[in-house]
């Protein structure tokens, strides 16, 4: 069974940083790009960065590049997302998911979620970040 559960986040200053883990069993990294995504009450839901651990590229949203960074532990079970310079607007709840690439394509997949245009993927339940000002 799939499974990712997120971690790490919490209440930070603005200007501060913080790293988000998503801890992954059940399937792997060599078969799945991993997403992070964040989503506000009310809005909808925003991807901000993916990777495709089997070939070493990294993609992010427009709104967050130069400031987030993705990455994998050498375990090749736990994707860390790197948030820098933490904005207010920052604050939501942050979600990794899998996607399996033979559904998108191993160059396509990441691509697609950063469009946010990939829906067929599985999900952890989400952490909290909160950036006061």
């Amino acid at each position: 069974e799939v499974q990712l559960v997120e971690s790490g986040g919490g209440l930070v200053q603005a200007g501060g940083s913080l790293i988000l883990s998503c801890v992954t069993s059940g399937f792997s990294f060599d078969d799945y790009a991993i997403g992070w995504f964040r989503q506000v009450p009310g809005k909808a839901r925003e991807a901000v960065s993916c990777m495709t651990p089997r070939l070493g590229r990294t993609y992010y949203a427009p709104s967050v590049k130069g400031r987030f960074i993705i990455s994998v532990a050498n375990d090749k079970s736990t994707v860390y997302l790197q948030i820098n310079k933490l904005e207010p607007n920052d604050t939501a709840i942050y979600y990794c998911a899998a996607f399996h690439l033979t559904i998108y394509g191993d160059y396509t997949t990441c691509p697609a979620v950063i469009r946010n245009e990939a829906h067929s993927g599985s999900w952890g339940r989400g952490t909290q970040v909160t950036v006061s000002a």
